[in-house]
């Protein structure tokens, strides 16, 4: 018994001390749960406030192979609602003799073995509540004490100024990732690259993919962009299955719909940059007019430079305008400022910047943790799939990023 006290006293040291060193209600809550999740061995956690704006709980934050964004609970309504209404916990430590339906369609076919669900407040409101599930094994009596008490401990150091207003954008879905799966093979050898990832991309929005080298986010865009197909699951974009597109239905989805931006530029060497940008252009029915596109990159007056007389950065912001020329609905990114050193990254980010001006969608992959800053949603992934999702409230411009 003592031993969990030192524990658990322990533990809210460091969540004390996480709290204290976080700059906003973000950081706050974000951290103080994966501290929670690893003292209670927990496999998923997801935070659920209240919008004022519609007085439904929406999901905020979430670390689970699945995309919640679209979901919501009326106060009331099911578990999640209840506990919001009451302020009081809800264990079911043995999950599978008193299932939910409500929670079991939610997660779908990801395991429950324990769940827990625990409200989050202040002194000044009620915050929302959060789930913590186990796939495997139970919650202890004292594992689920300590998420409801580390819950509220969170929430009441918490900045009070800093409140949950405004996250909800009702926008629409421009392409759904539906069970994405995708393996390669060497060989005998076989690597399962992407494990069923689930995920919506919405309009407008600048989306970004995080995450360790190999985890499969390059191979998810390039799946979403038409240039790899993958083993099963389904891509849907503005309500039509593409999954199966080949020949010129392929090529006209890719053209008609998708811009592209390399990590290593692809331009073609024996054309100046003008000529770059009009060759994509006689590809499409309606173009951007070149000028102005160049214009968007600031590298008007660049025109007629080729490639070779152009810096790094000058040469990324060429493909951004290349990208821009088809007015498509999304832009694929693929490690844009890998390449390039932290001022011309800032450069080429605050072209992006102002290419999302314009309404167009933007999909990121990196592995600059800085930059997500930067998104209105980020996607980790780990090991083939989506493991984490985070909902940025409040974006930060490309010159306020720091590396």
């Amino acid at each position: 018994m003592e031993k969990d006290l030192l524990k658990y006293f322990t533990v809210i040291g460091k969540l004390q001390s996480t709290i204290a060193k976080s700059d906003t209600l973000d950081e706050a809550l974000q951290s103080g749960l994966k501290l929670i999740l690893d003292t209670c061995k927990a496999d998923y956690c997801l935070i659920w406030y209240k919008n004022n704006k519609d007085n439904k709980l929406h999901p905020y934050y979430w670390i689970c192979p699945k995309d919640f964004t679209e979901s919501e609970y009326e106060v009331k309504e099911g578990i999640v609602g209840k506990v919001f209404e009451s302020q009081k916990a809800i264990r079911l430590l043995n999950y599978q003799e008193h299932p939910d339906k409500k929670i079991s369609a939610l997660y779908g076919d990801l395991n429950i073995s324990s769940y827990i669900c625990t409200p989050c407040n202040n002194k000044h409101e009620d915050v929302g509540c959060v789930e913590f599930i186990k796939k495997e094994g139970y919650f202890s009596e004292e594992e689920a004490d300590i998420c409801e008490m580390l819950t509220m401990l969170t929430a009441i150091n918490i900045d009070e100024t800093d409140r949950f207003f405004n996250i909800v954008k009702n926008q629409k879905v421009l392409l759904s990732v539906k069970d994405i799966k995708r393996q390669f093979k060497n060989g005998d050898q076989i690597t399962q690259v992407l494990k069923g990832v689930n995920l919506n991309v919405y309009e407008g929005e600048f989306l970004v993919l995080l995450g360790e080298s190999g985890c499969g986010k390059s191979t998810l865009l390039n799946i979403i962009g038409g240039m790899d197909k993958a083993d099963s699951g389904k891509i849907v974009y503005q309500g039509n299955d593409i999954s199966d597109l080949k020949g010129e239905k392929l090529t006209k989805y890719r053209r008609d719909n998708i811009g592209y931006i390399f990590q290593s530029y692809n331009l073609m060497p024996n054309l100046n940059a003008r000529q770059n940008l009009e060759l994509i252009g006689e590809l499409v029915k309606e173009p951007m007019d070149v000028l102005k596109a160049l214009d968007l990159v600031g590298l008007k007056a660049k025109q007629n430079s080729y490639p070779s007389q152009l810096s790094g950065g000058q040469q990324q912001r060429i493909s951004i305008a290349r990208a821009l020329i088809k007015k498509p609905k999304l832009i694929l990114a693929d490690e844009p400022t890998a390449a390039l050193d932290y001022t011309t990254s800032i450069e080429v980010l605050s072209v992006l910047e102002n290419v999302l001006k314009q309404g167009t969608t933007l999909l990121m992959v990196t592995h600059n943790e800085e930059i997500t800053r930067m998104a209105d949603r980020v996607v980790r992934m780990r090991d083939g799939r989506t493991y984490e999702v985070t909902v940025n409230r409040h974006p930060v411009h490309a010159e306020e990023l720091v590396w």
